[in-house]
């Protein structure tokens, strides 16, 4: 029998009428006051309102927060990583998403991840250098500080060469993550150079100091694209992994480039949201979501009945994203039918309000984190111009391997794509022939940068986390509708649902004793931390690391709001000069 989703969809693919295009917003009758900025470490923060005060505008300070976190954010992001840039230019008014998702080598076939006897290979999926995809940041880097900057490359990226050169603390969570894949880490010279200088890990407090990163980043700013994709740099990477058995060519990283797309945009409540389109699972995920919510008002409802309709509609959509979504350059993606008010609707007539719906009855064939050492900033400037960025290497430390010479730190990207369809990757989830890898083919991702606006408001936000961080950005949105401020936002305790496995997971105090119990008698399953010793799913008790910015135009004022789980986050506001 098919599902009632699968249904649904095949039904609703022969005519779905356009969606309606959202309202204009009114505009802004002032400028904003000033600039704000949000990121994951106060440097990065700094580094941003360093080129602002140059002259420089929000996508120059992109520029900047991004390499900046690349150097002291090594556990989160990278330039051996890739990420998403959603910008918002205020002269043209113009919305665009920059894809700089890393790409598969030719030779990372599906075959290649499997054993001798079949068998998924998980520790080539994930360290080393058959885990790393091509990476995308530095292109970005470049593609943002020339089309879209006031200022050269050379100076945007003066702050991380400077920090890359002179050093930086470190701080626990560095120390933390690393003690978790030293194993992984001390296989590779090039690694060894960089992490173990004299054969001892460093300790938090200690002074971390990278010239190769710094001289990496010297040829990205002199010679821009090709100063990463060709020549020494290039020559270094290649070199590096395939002499850990690794197969990349010169070809491969010359050819890599972003591309900008059209991002998702869909009105909920008064809001104008606009978010990342595929390869992005993000936006279509938040298009339905909440456009099956809106017609309930969230604000009455008791929280229980208001957590079981969020999770149903969760529920929805990470189903639809497993068997549907993937890099829209090779796969043909329903997206119209997706993000439609249409569909949701027809996914919402399936919950039933007071029971839940077992995941296996959504089921019409068989189901996808990205880990949560992710990064996410947020900027606005005194022009207008807006940036929500998420960058990433996938795991913690990524494949673990640097190539001599680099200071690069490769991603593990890889494990993002369905490498053994119906095999879960690392965070649980799996996909099948829309994720499968093929040379150039970027993978899936759950990164979702997002904008709201609305006739007083405008805001920036995003997270790590993984699959978890489609999940988190609903619930800000949430926030957000429900009148909180930036800070307010940041802190909100969070829970997650992603169709399989069939459990709603929670942060530790995110809900009353009273609130469990009602969801469990609605027939959900709830993991509550500490009720289980040993439950090897959660990686920890809170996740995610929310930056978000606001602006208030009826009181022409600026916030910031960073994620109060990471002590070195920091959101911060500048007003201009009278």
């Amino acid at each position: 029998m098919k599902s009632i989703a699968h249904l649904l969809l095949v039904s609703l693919l022969a005519f779905v009428p356009a969606m309606a295009a959202p309202r204009d917003t009114a505009a802004p009758a002032a400028l904003p006051p000033g600039v704000a900025i949000a990121s994951g470490h106060e440097l990065a923060t700094d580094a941003g309102l360093e080129i602002l005060r140059q002259g420089g505008n929000a996508f120059d300070a992109a520029v900047a927060v991004s390499s900046t976190l690349s150097v002291v954010e090594p556990i989160s992001s990278g330039l051996g990583g890739g990420g998403f840039f959603l910008l918002h230019d205020a002269k043209t008014g113009k919305d665009v998403f920059v894809d700089a998702r890393e790409t598969a080598p030719a030779a990372a076939t599906q075959e290649a991840y499997l054993l001798e006897n079949g068998d998924f290979n998980r520790d080539r999926a994930t360290t080393g250098p058959w885990s790393a995809g091509i990476p995308g940041l530095p292109a970005a880097l470049v593609h943002v500080s020339e089309k879209y900057g006031n200022l050269p490359l050379e100076k945007s990226l003066a702050p991380a060469i400077r920090i890359a050169k002179e050093g930086f603390p470190v701080y626990g969570r560095m120390v933390r993550g690393f003690a978790a894949k030293r194993e992984v880490m001390e296989r590779y010279p090039g690694t060894r150079a960089v992490y173990l200088p004299g054969g001892k890990p460093f300790a938090e407090g200690d002074i971390f100091r990278q010239p190769d990163l710094a001289h990496t980043l010297e040829l990205l700013a002199e010679k821009g694209f090709d100063g990463f994709y060709r020549g020494e740099t290039a020559q270094k990477l290649i070199k590096g992994v395939n002499d850990e058995g690794g197969k990349w060519t010169a070809d491969e990283l010359a050819a890599y480039q972003v591309r900008e797309r059209a991002p998702i945009v869909f009105e909920y409540d008064g809001w104008k949201i606009t978010t990342a389109p595929p390869p992005s699972s993000g936006g279509i995920a938040l298009a339905e979501m909440l456009q099956i919510l809106e017609p309930w008002d969230l604000a009455k409802l008791d929280a229980t009945h208001r957590t079981h309709l969020v999770v149903e509609a969760m529920r929805r959509a990470y189903r639809d994203r497993t068997f549907y979504l993937g890099d829209p350059d090779f796969v043909e993606i329903p997206q119209r039918t997706l993000t439609s008010a249409d569909y949701a609707a027809g996914l919402r007539a399936t919950i039933n309000p007071d029971k839940a719906t077992p995941s296996d009855m959504l089921s019409g064939k068989q189901t996808p984190m990205e880990d949560e050492e992710t990064t996410h900033f947020s900027i606005i400037d005194a022009q207008g111009n807006r940036v929500g960025a998420t960058q990433t290497v996938n795991l913690l430390y990524g494949s673990g391997l640097i190539p001599p010479g680099t200071g690069v730190l490769l991603n593990d990207e890889m494990d993002d794509f369905a490498l053994k369809p119906g095999t879960p990757n690392a965070f649980g989830v799996m996909g099948y022939d829309a994720n499968a890898p093929e040379p150039g083919k970027r993978m899936l991702s759950s990164m979702t940068p997002t904008f709201m606006e609305s006739d007083d408001k405008i805001t920036v936000l995003g997270t790590p986390g993984g699959t978890r961080i489609i999940t988190m950005v609903l619930l800000g949105i949430l926030g957000y509708d429900d009148g909180l401020d930036a800070q307010q936002v940041a802190a909100l305790p969070r829970y997650h649902h992603q169709w399989m496995p069939d459990v709603i997971d929670a942060e530790t105090g995110a809900f009353t004793p009273e609130v469990v119990k009602g969801l469990r008698a609605m027939g959900h399953t709830v993991e509550v931390p500490g009720e289980e010793e040993g439950n090897s799913r959660r990686s920890s008790h809170v996740w995610g690391n929310l930056q978000t910015v606001a602006w208030d135009l009826t009181t022409n004022t600026l916030s910031g709001g960073t994620d109060p789980r990471n002590p070195v986050g920091a959101a911060k506001v500048e007003l201009s000069k009278p």
